[in-house]
């Protein structure tokens, strides 16, 4: 025993020290938010139509109506088409007048938009027609960089520390999240939006990983909850400074921007000690340890800091092991699809914010709004229902939502949002839900490689989400219809499932679950997979 456990307790479970620590994890989280769903106010739809500027050739002396009128076809509600022209004709404008044009072609030389219109994406990368679907593609390659980012920053926070993968992850963010606001091409801009994808899970990752390490068990629950709650405030804050800020390139930089504070208090943030006794370099792990109880008013005895020696390599089991046995094999599968269609149901109504109707300032604040509730809610939901029935019912109830929303008409925008918005609840509860399940269902042995599979999981949701939105173009109620049907089908897969709540948790893979109480020691601690069973270790694993 390497008897950090110990030596924490000694230190604080949330002293000065830990509260610190909680403390820098903010300005992360409000980044995260932001670079989430910036996107969103970057692309806002705005009147349009071709270029034809090929007739002041002919005819300088036209105004604009008249101009719109000869090389602009209508549609069948009066309106100027918005991707259509009148071909171009080498003719004299008396004939043009005389005669007309009849031959429609795409547009060939670009778009006119509103003068008074603030630079967005839409506007200078010509985000509409036929390059409309720039925007959810780009959207869904964030999402790339995002499971790309877990596959590279979790194995590296393990090989070279918490502390270094953080500024990394952070200055990787900061970078390219300025170098957004800069780039001259559409396909530099969503490159760019890959690294900063990537770069967000490794903080995500790797703070909340670094926080939990150091936090006590009876304290983790508020770590957790404070993070969730940053992330939703800083959804809060986007909706704020969008609609303050419509130039999407000094967004960018406003969000961006402040990331590089967190560099100010390097000096204050420090490595793991439980890393640190793992790699077998203990001196420096007494070191922080001492630091962190100073910071606490607390003093370590010299003997209980001689107790720290390298911890020996526990032998876990492998990705094969979640399906070699019928109930792993079951359990395993409803649990990546429970976190998959959660993931697909959260993105999906976060995405639509600009669809439903209602201001998108407005819409992006109450989805903000509405998930401090639902974190702290779960709390008091799980020890009163359990993880089983909880789970199944916010995940059928957010389905539910969005195919209700698919039959109201377009024209009530204030139903769907108050409906979307009720959706948006039910699948962030489902979310921190999804955490705790989890990370209780999955054995010791393979704990951290089926949360991770299940990270994994909700990453390709992610990915999936705004591609899905491209089928609105077919019927608008087809995105919402699949963002609905996986939720339910989730939700009622979920019974299945064995209860954990008062369970005591499974070391090994065997049938069954001893009975024991464990529901208030790993009510939202667990949500980073670090729960204690009986008789085994401690697992770190965040997703």
């Amino acid at each position: 025993m390497s008897g950090v456990g110990d030596i924490l307790k000694a230190v604080g479970d949330f002293g000065r020290f830990q509260k610190c620590l909680v403390l820098l994890s903010v300005i992360p989280c409000l980044s995260v938010a932001f670079h989430q769903f910036c996107q969103l106010f970057m692309v806002v739809e705005v009147p349009h139509h071709c270029d034809t500027s090929w007739i002041r050739a002919v005819g300088p002396n036209l105004t604009e109506e008249e101009q719109l009128n000869l090389t602009l076809p209508r549609g069948a509600d009066g309106e100027f088409q918005q991707c259509s022209m009148f071909s171009p004709v080498d003719w004299e404008l008396d004939a043009i007048l005389a005669y007309g044009l009849n031959d429609t072609q795409k547009c060939s030389s670009g778009w006119v938009y509103p003068s008074e219109q603030p630079p967005s994406l839409l506007t200078e990368f010509d985000l509409v027609c036929d390059r409309k679907d720039l925007n959810d593609i780009a959207q869904a390659i964030y999402m790339a960089g995002m499971l790309l980012g877990s596959m590279i920053f979790g194995p590296l926070s393990d090989r070279i520390g918490r502390r270094p993968v953080i500024l990394i992850s952070i200055f990787l963010q900061g970078l390219f999240g300025l170098g957004i606001a800069f780039v001259p091409h559409f396909y530099v801009y969503m490159a760019f939006r890959c690294v900063v994808g990537a770069s967000v899970s490794g903080i995500t990752m790797t703070v909340l990983a670094l926080a939990t390490e150091w936090i006590g068990v009876s304290s983790r629950p508020k770590a957790v909850l404070t993070s969730h709650c940053c992330f939703a405030i800083g959804q809060m804050i986007l909706a704020g400074l969008s609609y303050g800020i419509r130039n999407w390139r000094l967004l960018e930089i406003a969000g961006s921007a402040p990331i590089f504070v967190f560099f100010f208090c390097i000096g204050v943030l420090p490595e793991s000690a439980r890393w640190l006794v793992t790699k077998g370099r203990i001196e420096e792990a007494k070191k922080v340890l001492q630091k962190a109880a100073a910071t606490n008013k607390r003093s370590l005895p010299p003997e209980l800091l001689e107790q720290l020696k390298p911890e020996k390599e526990v032998k876990s089991g492998s990705f094969l092991d979640l399906f070699r046995k019928k109930h792993m094999r079951n359990m395993t599968s409803i649990m990546l699809f429970a976190w998959f269609v959660n993931s697909f149901v959260y993105y999906g109504l976060s995405l639509n914010v600009t669809n439903f109707g209602l201001d998108i300032y407005l819409t992006q604040l109450a989805f903000g709004a509405v998930e401090i509730p639902a974190r702290v809610g779960c709390i008091f939901i799980l020890q009163r229902f359990g993880r089983r029935k909880t789970q199944a019912v916010l995940l059928v109830l957010s389905g539910l939502v969005c195919l209700i929303i698919t039959s109201i008409p377009e024209d009530q925008p204030v139903a769907t949002t108050v409906l979307a918005t009720i959706g948006k609840f039910a699948a962030s509860a489902s979310f921190s839900t999804s955490y705790v399940y989890a990370a209780e269902l999955f054995p010791t042995v393979v704990r951290q490689t089926g949360l991770g599979l299940c990270s994994m999981s909700a990453r390709v949701a992610g990915i999936l989400a705004p591609l899905v939105r491209l089928l609105g173009q077919y019927h608008r109620a087809i995105p919402m219809a699949i963002f609905g049907s996986g939720p339910v089908l989730g939700g009622l897969l979920c019974v299945l499932l064995p209860e954990t709540c008062s369970t005591d948790l499974a070391d090994g893979t065997g049938d069954g679950h001893p009975t024991a109480q464990v529901c208030e020691n790993a009510t939202i601690g667990s949500q980073n997979g670090q729960v204690k069973g009986k008789g085994g270790g401690q697992d770190n694993e965040s997703t």
